[in-house]
């Protein structure tokens, strides 16, 4: 062995470590500055910025699925020659993080009010640093080419002023304001929640059909409930005005059993009148469409719960119980009353608060909300202009627009400490609420330095929704929002389309008059090899940190990338990383073989231009046209589609054919041909690696580093390959397909009849014409070599054998004599013993058919498969007798 090629062999060992590359290329490519963007200041820029994750913990296999397409768009744009940027940071996620700090106190035995208010945010700040930590950890694990020169935070200063900024210009034009409505309650939290953050789960329930009596004693009016422990706050009872059983009710009283209060009967259109009884309880404190009735009627709100979930003063003797302990009691008491007459089965959609599970409880309290109509009418009109955002795929655009077209008021305050504190003042002297972008200590109005700040803190999402131009430096006109903004593409999960892609399009267009991406690329979830949601309580979940341990990061990036396709769901399967670990592998062990066949080549000893093997000429050919697909499906977001075709190239076309096949130049005597050849395969080594490269980039940078590549520190900043047409190459596609059918064909034969690839067989080629004669004269040491023929006749006047395995393919019938293959005698053996195992087969599968109860009793499927089991046996049977018969002769 060469001294060369020991060498090459001690530096690329015979298996690939995926935890060396690793830990040493990303350390390189953050210390070396490739990420960061400006480095091309003349180049067209590409701009992702990152959908922060929650300061909340450890990321999941959905961040890895999300994360992984965007680093694979900005490293293909990368080397593409754009100046990328792909702006990291992280959300301080108000309910998730303060929850996580508080259950940490708890196991402590204190609270967040034995800290008090700076002390307790102290605590959450110190968790934010532990864990913003422990995710840039995680991001270098996973690849990913961020420019951390440029990482921001939705509680950072910057984003602090233009959350202010933004508060204050919709507060201005009348579209913040601050109110009494119903709410979504969260009682664990103690929170406001907006109605995306309530998710709705079936529940097995009841309905319960109270009578209330008419106050002075002439009949009563049934009412259905599913939860009776909010009658205590019932002001009225609606009767819809056209409904005829009930106009001579409309106006007089009932009484309200219980509490013995006595409430009105209402006309309203809210009421279906042929629904039910057609008369519906009023609660406007603890119901959202109660509320409205109650605003137009001018009832009275009784609220008659506290914030956390315990029946109130107003609710008489259940004061203290918790709302589901009341409902318990108060139906019991209203059947010892007889006003409970009815209690029935009931399933219905029940909202619990997305982050502490609590059952929501709708809720009449005072807070600050946005009103969304305006805002969404301009995102509207920006859409249907053809002006808007681009969804991918374009189903999700007339979900996105369902949503907006029916948007509700957002409510935007919540009730805890850690987050952006609502930017109003109240003084206590003259009364006035003062919104600012800088923090008051004396009243505008009256001078008096009574000012008290507001509580509560602002809506996660308020700060997000700013995202994709605050984290640039607005409301300050920086370079860097000059140059980058708007963002070329927002990467994100269906589930939060409503939560955050919309809002951020309804504040893009408010405060920087463009959309804030062009296209939005909508993924769909991970989830379990059987299909179901990865979740703790199912313990399916997936650690990606733990598939980078076990597979390295290439094949955990190579999977979940490729794995499905835009809009769809994935399903998690170890074996496929498996397959991308294997895959990973073989591009090593080619890469090696490569290596050590190019002893002293260098970059400028890459000469294309001289004369070219058939299969020379064909892997260039492949290669461009791999490479143009490629291209058009990378732009398209296809990534599907990519993998199987980079998989199909390299494995198939690369490693199985083009390698094998240039080991005749490699090996052989003739130094042009062996020239040529290395040119070749250094040449399309190369391109392919940066092909790879998004996808694998560690493993990529490992093996390129040792290529005769163009001069360049690193893939990451290679150019991208282009198509080339000179490259074209039809007529040797067409020699080579016809010379890889010949030797797929002789393949199978030796398959079928056992017969080792190595041992030497005669084979004999009829081409069906001259052009086809002339591939076979031209490439027959390809055909000897890789058929390992002992003797090969090419006669277009050939006379078939009488005993010969055949085959066909376009251009060309094969022939193999049985006597060179097999001792006929011990095939006819082998085939008979073959052919009573099918025969009773047959036989046991008939059998069964005809028997009338198994018919009946059997699912028509398993029937169904039995039958298909006995067609594949006779016709299995079938071709085993035709073969001994033929060996017969």
């Amino acid at each position: 062995m060469s001294e060369m090629q020991e060498r090459l062999q001690s530096e690329m060992p015979t298996t690939y470590d995926p935890t060396v590359a690793e830990r040493k290329w990303y350390g390189t490519w953050i210390r070396e500055g490739y990420f960061q963007a400006g480095r091309r200041p003349d180049a067209p820029k590409y701009t992702i910025v990152i959908p922060p994750p929650n300061v909340t913990g450890m990321l999941h296999i959905g961040h890895a699925l999300d994360f992984t397409l965007q680093d694979i768009l900005v490293r293909f744009k990368r080397m593409q020659g754009f100046d990328a940027l792909w702006l990291p940071g992280t959300d301080h996620a108000g309910i998730a993080t303060q929850t996580k700090v508080e259950q940490k106190l708890r196991e402590e035995g204190k609270s967040r009010y034995d800290l008090g208010r700076e002390a307790f945010l102290e605590k959450v700040w110190e968790w934010k640093e532990t864990y913003g930590a422990s995710i840039r950890e995680q991001w270098a694990k996973m690849g990913l080419s961020l420019d951390y020169s440029r990482e921001r935070f939705t509680l950072d200063e910057g984003l602090s002023k233009a959350v202010r900024e933004v508060f204050v210009r919709l507060y201005d034009k009348g579209l913040i304001y601050r109110g009494k409505r119903i709410i979504n309650w969260d009682p664990a939290a103690r929170t406001a929640l907006s109605d995306i953050e309530v998710e709705y789960k079936e529940v097995n329930g009841h309905l319960y059909h109270l009578q209330y009596p008419l106050a002075d004693g002439s009949g009563h009016l049934t009412v259905a409930t599913t939860r009776p422990e909010t009658m205590l706050g019932d002001t009225a009872v609606a009767v819809h005005p056209e409904d005829q059983r009930y106009r001579h009710l409309i106006g007089r009283m009932l009484r309200l059993p219980i509490v013995n209060r006595e409430i009105p009967i209402i006309a309203d259109e809210y009421v279906e009148k042929d629904f039910g009884s057609g008369a519906v309880k009023i609660t406007p404190a603890h119901d959202p469409n109660d509320f409205e009735v109650g605003s137009r009627h001018d009832l009275p709100q009784i609220t008659v719960m506290d914030e956390s979930g315990r029946m109130n003063a107003n609710a008489g003797p259940y004061q203290g119980m918790d709302r589901f302990e009341c409902r318990k009691a108060i139906v019991k008491e209203l059947q010892d009353l007889g006003v409970c007459i009815k209690i029935e089965d009931h399933v219905h959609q029940v909202g619990h608060s997305e982050r502490s599970g609590a059952v929501v409880e709708p809720y009449l309290s005072t807070q600050w909300f946005v009103s969304m109509k305006p805002l969404a009418e301009r995102a509207i009109d920006n859409q249907r202009s053809g002006q808007g955002v681009n969804f991918v795929p374009d189903r999700f655009e007339k979900i996105y627009l369902n949503w907006i077209e029916n948007v509700r008021d957002w409510c935007i305050s919540r009730q805890l400490w850690w987050g952006h504190r609502i930017p109003a003042w109240y003084c206590e002297a003259c009364g006035e609420t003062h919104v600012s972008r800088e923090d008051l200590t004396v009243c505008p109005k009256c001078g008096s330095e009574s000012l008290q700040q507001d509580e509560d803190v602002l809506d996660t999402w308020f700060s997000s929704a700013l995202w994709p131009f605050s984290t640039l430096g607005w409301p300050n006109d920086t370079e860097d929002l000059k140059r980058y903004y708007p963002t070329d593409v927002l990467v994100t999960g269906y589930d939060i389309i409503y939560f955050w892609v919309a809002r951020m399009i309804f504040t893009a267009l408010e405060f920087t008059d463009r959309i804030p991406f062009k296209d939005v690329l909508i993924h769909g979830l991970v989830r379990d090899a059987e299909g179901r949601k990865m979740s703790k309580s199912l313990g399916n979940g997936v650690d990606p940190l733990d598939v980078i341990e076990q597979y390295g990061a290439d094949a955990m990036r190579y999977m979940i990338s490729t794995g499905s396709t835009p809009g769809q769901d994935l399903r998690y399967r170890f074996e496929k990383v498996e397959q991308a670990r294997n895959f990973a592998n073989k591009i090593w062990n080619a890469s090696r073989f490569a290596l050590m066949n190019l002893e002293g080549f260098k970059h400028e000893d890459i000469d294309l231009s001289g004369p070219l093997s058939t299969s020379d000429r064909w892997i260039l050919h492949r290669f461009h046209e791999t490479a143009r697909d490629i291209t058009r499906l990378m732009e398209n977001y296809d990534f599907g589609e990519t993998g199987r075709l980079l998989y199909n190239f390299i494995w198939d076309d690369l490693c199985d054919w083009y390698i094998e096949f240039a080991k005749l130049s490699l090996y052989g005597t003739d130094t042009q041909a062996k020239r040529s050849t290395q040119s070749v395969l250094a040449y399309v080594l190369d391109r392919t690696l940066r092909l790879l490269h998004p996808f694998m980039p560690f493993l990529t940078e490992e093996i390129w580093q040792h290529l005769p590549h163009e001069p360049g520190e690193t893939i990451t900043l290679a150019a991208w390959p282009a198509y080339d047409a000179a490259f074209e190459a039809a007529d040797a596609v067409k020699e080579m397909e016809l010379l890889m059918d010949v030797i797929r064909a002789v393949r199978n034969i030796r398959a079928e009849v056992n017969v080792s690839p190595g041992k030497k067989i005669e084979l004999l080629l009829k081409p069906t014409g001259a052009a086809e004669e002339g591939i076979f004269a031209r490439n027959e040491e390809y055909v000897r070599r890789f058929c390992n023929t002992s003797t090969f006749t090419l006669d277009a006047g050939l006379t078939p054998p009488d005993k010969a395995m055949t085959a066909v393919v376009t251009g060309a019938e094969l022939y193999l004599p049985l006597a060179g293959l097999i001792d006929i005698g011990q095939e006819i053996a082998r085939l008979e013993k073959e052919l009573a195992h099918l025969e009773a087969e047959v036989e046991r599968v008939e059998k069964k058919l005809s028997n009338e109860g198994y018919i009946a009793k059997a699912p028509a499927h398993v029937v169904e498969q039995e039958r298909a089991k006995g067609e594949d046996y006779r016709s299995k049977r079938d071709k085993v007798l035709a073969r001994i018969a033929e060996l017969r002769g």
